[in-house]
This record gives C-alpha cells, sequence and structure tokens, in this order.
C-alpha cells in the first residue's frame, strides 16, 4: 500500500503524518492523532457524527481522503475551545439541554460554528438548514436549535 506525507493543520497545530492512500480523514483523526472526538456514526456521510471543519466549512471526514487534506487546515471539535474555555456554542448546548446521549454532539457543534463563523445572527430556519446532516436520535433537536440562537447572543 502506497503512504503519503501530508502536512495540514489541525486545531492549530501543524501536523506532519504519513498516511495510506486509502485512509480516511476520520480515521486519520482518531487513530493518527487521537482526535477522538470526532465520532464515526456510519461511515457513509449519512449521520454528521464524523462533522469537522475543512477551511471553515463543515464536511464528513468518513467521506474524504486524509491525503485530500494536505495543506488544509482542520479544525475538530476539540479545537472550538479557546485555552480551556468553551466556545459559546459549546457552553450554550450544554446549558440549554441540547445534550442527552451525545453521539451527535461534535458534528453537531461543529456545523453549528460553521455557521456562525457566516452568518452571527442567523434565522431558525438558517440553523435548521446548517442542521440538514446531522442526525440526533434524542433531542428532537428543538433544544439544539434554542442553543444555537443562544450562541448567536453570546458571541
Amino acid at each position: 500500500m502506497a503512504y503519503h506525507k501530508i502536512t495540514l493543520t489541525v486545531n492549530g497545530e501543524t501536523e506532519q503524518i504519513d498516511v495510506p492512500s486509502n485512509m480516511t480523514l476520520l480515521k486519520m483523526l482518531r487513530e493518527r492523532l487521537g482526535k477522538t472526538g470526532t465520532k464515526n456514526g456510519c461511515s457513509a456521510g449519512e449521520c454528521g457524527a464524523c462533522t469537522v471543519m475543512i477551511n471553515g466549512e463543515p464536511v464528513n471526514s468518513c467521506m474524504i481522503l486524509a491525503v485530500e487534506c494536505d495543506g488544509l487546515e482542520i479544525v475538530t471539535v476539540e479545537g472550538l475551545a479557546d485555552n480551556g474555555a468553551l466556545a459559546p456554542v459549546q457552553e450554550a448546548i450544554m446549558e440549554s439541554g441540547g445534550i442527552q446521549c451525545g453521539f451527535c454532539t461534535p458534528g453537531v457543534l461543529i456545523a453549528s460554528q460553521a455557521l456562525l463563523n457566516r452568518n452571527p445572527n442567523p434565522s431558525e430556519d438558517q440553523i435548521r438548514e446548517a442542521l440538514v446532516g446531522n442526525l440526533c436520535r434524542c433531542t428532537g433537536y428543538v433544544r439544539i436549535i434554542e442553543a444555537v440562537q443562544e450562541a448567536a447572543q453570546m458571541q
């Protein structure tokens, strides 16, 4: 199997890593870099649990190869906090009760933060649209949407 040396930025840190040509970004993040906050839900790009930001855009990391990320900037859920202080969206989702089992939470947080980065005051419809690729079986989304609205006010 062919290996490729890639350089990418993950949560503000430059990483150089040798990866096989068929390794997904999800697998590299979890197994090689220890970023286990990014979850493997479906391995088919359907559930959103593996969502990370690539150059500021939310992407299902199970659907992209690590070698495709050479030179790119990746933000995982671990990268949302700033020097140990939770990001407003993290605070708001905890306070609102938008977390139940927590499996979807990393992807929801990343998708929500990407939305807030683009649009600091989104409407409910815009929040729903931003979260369309993130499946949650526990919350019913109401508290998640409220949390994103609250985070918009906190930023």
